[in-house]
């Protein structure tokens, strides 16, 4: 077996007390799946950036591991460098030996959550970051003072003191999406009817960010699907699914939202629970894992999770049908990493694209790396988001697109942000259901 380098021997026998509390520690079992091979080390986006051993995936693994063996404790260097990891899964698609990383570290986030304090302002960044964004309401409402921002952002003076913000503040601000307040307050149908011949019945989840600020997405996807022949819900009083408190190891509250979803949805005459945002969608097909040993919810969520599809799994299931008109462009697609590596969707999204008359898709080079979004990352280490989100851009100007698409709010918000840094400010950003959207209805591209 070969190591990490500089590393000793990662057989070595339990020496003390695991330093892992007693809830969901990282599996032993697990851990020994890694075989050091170092095939995720190309694909791994901090281990690119500052080729530091411990700061790839079989680092961290090692560090798990010594912990587990206690030979360190849960603070220092393991939580440095799974702080430092952005959570893309791309060691879990590149891995010959089918190690899951991501079991991995959705058992030890929350150990670090909840054994480790933080500093004072680190806390209190992250509370912040919480307690907005999962509620669309509290989204809604800064809605109005972001929009007024946004149209004093071009007075000098106002760019002038954006410019001094300090790093996770200045983030914030760069980050913020075009905000509108018809749209943030504009809300979906309850029901939207199946034109033709139905096909089917599926509920949307609308989302917290998506709805609010990426509402026209959620348009576009409830007309697809209707016109594609499936009557489509979307239930007013359903909330946040916990994906990023999820991500981020804050567990409870990540699976109290997970019960109040399989409990909103499951009562549904539907086939499938349908997503359009790739972080929701991997959440809700975990919650059959996260929930196994809770006698209550197992079932119960194993049968919600085995219903959750990705808008363009049902709509490549399906196969087109409403007629398309031509979308003569070049397409960049970038895979979001909780779509292409978390739930392995890489073909139907590229599949749904295709049957755009005329469309000329486009891969980026570097695919599988990710674009530094990552949940609440390019927030909390917005250094390393900025380095890989420069990247990215980079790599998404080399094919020359006329539109750029993914799957995902915050990849949006963060390629968006990167390619304005340059001459690519007029570039559309878009879901991809947003490109079809417009070919079925035979209209001109939206600009964003």
């Amino acid at each position: 077996m070969t190591t990490p380098a500089g590393s000793a021997d990662t057989n070595l026998p339990q020496t003390g007390p695991s330093a892992f509390d007693e809830h969901h520690p990282p599996s032993r079992e697990l851990l020994d799946d890694c075989v050091h091979c170092g095939f995720c080390l190309p694909t791994c986006p901090t281990y690119q950036l500052w080729g530091e051993e411990m700061d790839s995936p079989r680092g961290r693994i090692y560090l798990m591991d010594l912990a587990e063996k206690g030979e360190i404790g849960l603070e220092g260097p393991l939580r440095q460098h799974i702080d430092a990891c952005l959570g893309c899964m791309a060691c879990v698609t590149a891995c010959p030996s089918g190690v899951q990383y991501d079991k991995l570290l959705e058992s030890v986030r929350p150990q670090l959550e909840r054994n480790v304090p933080r500093t004072p302002s680190d806390r209190l960044f992250r509370e912040a970051i919480f307690a907005l964004f999962p509620y669309k309401r509290r989204l809604r409402a800064a809605a109005l003072p972001g929009a007024l921002y946004q149209k004093l952002a071009a007075v000098p003076a106002v760019r002038k003191l954006a410019a001094k913000l300090p790093g996770r503040l200045a983030a914030l601000e760069s980050l913020l999406p075009p905000v509108t307040v018809r749209e943030a307050f504009a809300t979906l149908p309850v029901h939207t009817s199946a034109v033709g011949d139905r096909r089917g019945r599926v509920a949307l989840l609308s989302g917290c960010v998506q709805d609010v600020f990426f509402h026209r997405v959620n348009e576009a996807t409830v007309r697809v699907l209707s016109a594609e022949g499936l009557d489509v819900l979307v239930p007013r009083d359903q909330q946040c699914c916990g994906a990023l408190e999820l991500h981020a190891g804050r567990e409870d509250p990540a699976l109290a939202r997970a019960k109040r979803t399989i409990e909103r949805f499951e009562r549904l005459d539907v086939d499938h629970v349908v997503t359009n945002v790739a972080g929701c969608g991997s959440s809700m097909k975990d919650y059959a894992h996260l929930l196994a040993d809770d006698p209550e919810w197992a079932v119960r969520a194993k049968e919600f999770s085995a219903r959750v599809r990705d808008v363009h799994e049902v709509l490549a299931e399906l196969g087109p049908r409403a007629p398309r008109s031509p979308v003569a462009a070049r397409v960049a697609y970038h895979d979001a990493c909780h779509l292409g590596h978390a739930q392995g969707v890489r073909t139907q999204p590229r599949e749904v694209l295709r049957s755009i008359p005329e469309l000329e898709l486009l891969d980026i080079p570097e695919a599988a790396l990710c674009c530094g979004s990552a949940g609440i990352y390019n927030m909390i280490m917005p250094d390393a988001a900025d380095e890989l989100g420069k990247r990215k851009a980079d790599n998404v100007r080399s094919v020359e697109p006329a539109v750029v698409v993914t799957a995902n709010p915050g990849c949006l918000l963060q390629i968006g942000k990167h390619l304005k840094d340059g001459t690519d400010g007029a570039l559309p950003l878009l879901h991809p259901v947003q490109l079809l959207d417009a070919s079925i209805r035979n209209v001109p591209v939206p600009r964003s």
